[in-house]
């Protein structure tokens, strides 16, 4: 059985968004928690314009959709870079209580 390359990009698009939920859930770092983040957006832009390239001719509207949710996510990113530094300065640490998980 062939795997096409529609399939493999599936695949590993899911791939991303399970390793990125996981790391969401599993880890106390919020370093970790936020790179999970990053992992699970770079999956759903995977996914996004793999099922943009299976129409033809090739729709536009969603390479634009993640040409902007590029932008977006490095820009949330520094805003979660910027929190968590501020809550290590404040409490010496950057996980979360067990409490709050």
């Amino acid at each position: 059985m062939l795997i096409s390359s529609f399939e493999i990009y599936l695949f590993c698009a899911a791939g991303l968004m399970l390793i990125g939920l996981y790391a969401v859930a599993r880890r106390p770092h919020l370093l970790h928690k936020l790179l999970g983040l990053n992992v699970i957006g770079s999956g759903v832009f995977m996914l996004l314009l793999t099922l943009a390239s299976r129409a033809q001719p090739a729709d536009a509207v969603p390479k634009a959709l993640v040409l902007t949710g590029i932008v977006v996510a490095i820009s949330a990113t520094a805003l979660g870079l910027s929190l968590m530094q501020r809550l290590a300065a404040q409490s010496g640490r950057a996980e979360l209580d067990e409490d709050a998980q």
